[in-house]
């Protein structure tokens, strides 16, 4: 019998790399935690419904980048500020291609 020889369970490879539309939600609902908003206050100033806003921040929706611009403005920030943030939070959650291809090999 050979020897098991563990490996670190997080973050694991086999684990789908988390969507763009699901961080922008985290981003856009942190924002407008941060300045005190509510949905409705947040959706009115950006000229969205506060249900289609909801939808954008759980990651349920795809929204244009005309909405996300209008969101990012409503919300004080630039399009490029809301942006580098999420792709920040892609680069610390994601495993890279490098580290995805190692494993398979050691398993193959």
């Amino acid at each position: 019998m050979a020897d098991i020889v563990p490996f670190p369970r997080t973050p694991r490879p086999s684990d789908p790399e988390p969507l763009w539309r699901h961080l922008l939600g985290e981003q856009l609902r942190r924002r407008r935690h941060d300045r005190g908003e509510t949905l409705t206050e947040t959706a009115d100033t950006a000229g969205v419904s506060p249900q289609y806003l909801s939808e954008v921040e759980r990651g349920r929706k795809e929204p244009s980048s005309e909405m996300i611009a209008a969101i990012a403005g409503a919300l004080d920030t630039s399009l490029i500020e809301l942006t580098s943030a999420v792709a920040d939070e892609l680069r610390t959650t994601s495993v890279p291609a490098s580290a995805r291809a190692s494993v398979f090999a050691l398993a193959a």
